[in-house]
């Protein structure tokens, strides 16, 4: 076994295009600490959330290459002809902030050179959190769509947790590039095509939740109590209705009644969607909702009309999700004891040619999970058939009833990133991952023990922003120098490293 201590105040060497360090707690040792023969050879890409540059780190933990942006970055990407494509934050824009915010793409070549620019920061959209490069050289994006109270409203959302700021709903697009600025969007879901509601009948979208597991509650991120089935809305009517006779209730709509909520509970940004990762042979879209403590997978090989309905597609179905998991609750098929996701990122499918490939790995946060909060890394096996689909038996909450495989720390309260981070199943059946609040990258083997381990010692040089627009700026933020929203491993003979074995 070969173990590497670094001191903060050392570091990994670094090229001469590199960041300086940023100082570190004393208490943390930063840099490579741990690495095994058993660890998968290849290349670390990532750039700390707060800094201005990427980094490709060797399995020493030094630095192998560089890409210097100058931008608030979240995630970074390599391609296959060796160009980074990078999510960026935009700080000005007047009606959207929070953790996530982006608004602009750049893509660098091998030398830094920007190659091009995509920008979607207005009062109406903007993008954020997450991309995903496709095959065919598009891009998947997330982006946040402004309505008016009005509009959310009328769209069946409790009017109590509706503010000025309106509401937030996700939509998911594809760009085509037009470099070396601009771009076309080829094909968009949106989250408002696909709602059902049981708060107000008299709005759009009035159904029963727990009979559409396929469309979204459109007031599921808050609602205290799972929703109905059919059978108990009837027997609620009717007991409304005997107790109205008797005299001891008031009209049709009780809630009007209730006591408002305070405004900090108005939440404009519901869905917080902060992951998207594709499968190119299902042709299918997976996105993480973590305000909703969910995985959520659609059918990509629609049309843009086809995506806004319920039919169509590989699948049949339209733009209505195919599969859920993590909190059946939410459309009513358990109840709290059932929930298995915790403010999850990056569900992410495995690769053909990697053990477990075909099933989905997912960082489980673990914020709000009890009695301990902690993070796991954990691997579920999908309920899926090539020729038909996504399986459920009715009134059933989707399969897997557990994750196949699960990783936390012997001590689980040694792992713990309530926020960011993410994980990725290596080619030898290792998993890495980014604990994103600590800067730390580290890979594990099947039978959980960790091989190599590096601590991420840059960033900082970026200040920490939610966006000027913000009324409430967060206070005690988790987000510190070192964090890193994303790490991925690079196999040594990636496409896009063919400039680095060939010493340019």
């Amino acid at each position: 076994m070969i173990s590497i201590f670094l001191l903060a105040c050392l570091g990994p060497s670094v090229v001469q295009d590199a960041a300086p360090a940023a100082e570190a707690p004393p208490s943390v040792q930063r840099g490579l600490r741990v690495r095994e023969k058993d660890a998968f050879d290849g290349y670390s890409l990532y750039t700390p959330l707060r800094g201005a540059t990427a980094y490709l780190l060797d399995m020493q933990g030094e630095v192998a290459h560089s890409w210097k942006h100058d931008l608030p970055p979240m995630g970074c990407y390599l391609l296959e002809n060796g160009r980074l494509l990078l999510l960026s934050r935009i700080d000005d824009n007047p009606v959207f902030f929070g953790g996530g915010i982006g608004g602009r793409i750049t893509e660098y070549d091998w030398d830094g050179t920007l190659t091009w620019e995509y920008v979607l920061s207005t009062e109406e959209r903007i993008l954020h959190h997450d991309l995903e490069p496709l095959p065919n050289g598009n891009v998947l994006a997330i982006v946040w769509n402004r309505l008016s109270a009005e509009e959310a409203i009328a769209l069946g959302r409790d009017p109590r947790v509706v503010g000025e700021r309106g509401l937030w709903p996700d939509s998911v697009i594809e760009i085509e590039p037009t470099r070396p600025a601009g771009g076309k969007i080829v094909w968009e879901w949106r989250a408002i095509d696909h709602l059902v509601q049981d708060f107000d009948r008299t709005k759009a979208n009035f159904g029963v939740v727990a009979d559409r597991p396929e469309r979204i509650d459109i007031n599921g991120e808050h609602r205290s109590e799972a929703p109905l089935t059919a059978e108990q809305q009837r027997a609620q009517r009717e007991r409304e209705r005997q107790l109205r006779e008797l005299g001891y209730a008031g009209g049709d709509d009780s809630s009007e009644d209730a006591p408002e909520e305070p405004p900090e509970k108005r939440r404009a940004d519901w869905l917080h969607t902060n992951s998207v990762d594709y499968n190119a042979e299902h042709d299918l879209v997976a996105l993480s909702t973590p305000e909703f403590c969910e995985i959520w997978i659609i059918d990509h090989s629609t049309s843009t009309q086809e995506a806004r309905g319920s039919s169509g597609g590989r699948w049949g179905k339209g733009g209505d999700l195919l599969y859920r998991w993590g909190n059946p609750r939410q459309y009513g098929a358990g109840q709290d004891s059932d929930r298995q996701l915790y403010y999850q990122h990056q569900p992410e499918w495995i690769p053909a040619g990697c053990p477990g490939a075909g099933n989905l790995l997912v960082f489980n946060n673990g914020s709000e999970r009890t009695p301990l909060e902690f993070s796991s890394v954990d691997e579920l096996v999908l309920p899926f058939d090539p020729k038909r689909g996504f399986s459920r038996e009715r009134g059933q909450a989707f399969a897997p009833a557990a994750p196949v495989w699960s990783y936390s720390a012997p001590s689980p309260a040694d792992f713990y990133s309530s926020f960011i981070s993410g994980a990725q199943r290596l080619p030898n059946g290792n998993t890495f991952i980014c604990s994103g609040k600590q800067g730390r990258l580290f890979e594990v083997t099947a039978d959980k023990r960790i091989v190599w381990e590096f601590w991420n010692p840059w960033g900082g040089e970026m200040p920490e922003s939610l966006g000027k627009a913000n009324p409430n700026p967060r206070k005690n933020s988790p987000v510190e120098p070192v964090s890193v929203f994303r790490a991925t491993r690079l196999a040594s003979d990636h496409p896009g490293l063919a400039r680095l074995r060939a010493g340019k």
